[in-house]
Parts: structure tokens; sequence; C-alpha cells
């Protein structure tokens, strides 16, 4: 049986691109747990520079409670909203940027089966609405991840 890691770059490109065209976000990433790590990205937006040590950190398991400090996620500060990441039914987790040069800006990450989306909302997004945004997105991922593997 094939796996979720065997889904090509283009597959996971076309999902950002996707989102991309929604008015509320304005960066994107496709995460996994385990090499590559980054799947697809906005190579345009800041998300494409999330380090191995960041996703490692995001979706650990263990020692969730250090989020309570703040994550780093690209090398701009987060504090934590939500952290229902691991939490079934839910599997979301909520963000914001700390202001620095810019506005601070909502960031909900999202799990999927073994991936995960990460969605930067555009300056004066709410994080509800990104939230069920992330949601309706992660729902046309797992399509497409049946689609493409029911082709093989």
């Amino acid at each position: 049986m094939q796996c979720i890691e065997d889904i090509s770059e283009e597959v996971w490109q076309d999902c950002i691109t996707l989102f991309l065209q929604t008015w509320m976000c304005c960066d994107a990433a496709i995460i996994t747990n385990s090499p590559p790590w980054m799947l697809a990205s906005y190579p345009e937006g800041n998300l494409f520079q999330l380090t191995q040590e960041e996703i490692q950190i995001l979706l650990a398991r263990e020692g969730r409670e250090k989020f309570l400090q703040g994550i780093t996620l690209a090398g701009t500060k987060c504090l934590l909203i939500r952290d229902n990441l691991y939490t079934e039914g839910n599997n979301t987790m909520d963000l914001r940027t700390k202001g620095q040069s810019r506005c601070s800006q909502e960031v909900t990450v999202v799990q999927i089966e073994s991936v995960y989306l990460v969605m930067m909302g555009q300056k004066g997004t709410e994080g509800g609405p990104l939230n069920l945004k992330a949601f309706e997105m992660a729902g046309y991922i797992r399509e497409a991840i049946h689609q493409h593997m029911a082709h093989f």
C-alpha cells in the first residue's frame, strides 16, 4: 500500500495554491513529522523557512506545556492561543505571531492523517474564521489524498 509520503510534491503544491486563493490566507505550508518534514509551502511567504527543529517541536506529542512560553515558526515568535492538535475530533492548534516589524497574525495548524496544514491569516483576519477555513481546506486535502491513493 502506498504511503502519504509517496504523494508527489506537485499534489501538495496544488493544495497550497488553492489555499492562497482564499481571501483570508496569506501563507501556508504542509508538513509532516517524519522526513522530508516540509512537503510544500508558498515560496513567497515566510513559512517556507520552517526548520526541521521547529517542525519537530511543533508536532511533538510530549512536552506541549512548554508552548505556554511561546513557540517559534520560521523564525517568528508566536503565542499559543489554543492547543487541541492531538484532541480527537478537533486536531487544531491556534497561534498568534508576536507583533515585531509587522502586525500580529493568526496561525492555525490542522492535523490531517499524518500531515499537517499550517495556515497564516492575512493581517486583520481573526482566528475563528481562519480556523474554519483551515477545517475546510483539511477536507480538501483528505479528498486529494484519497483520490491519489485510489489511483495506485
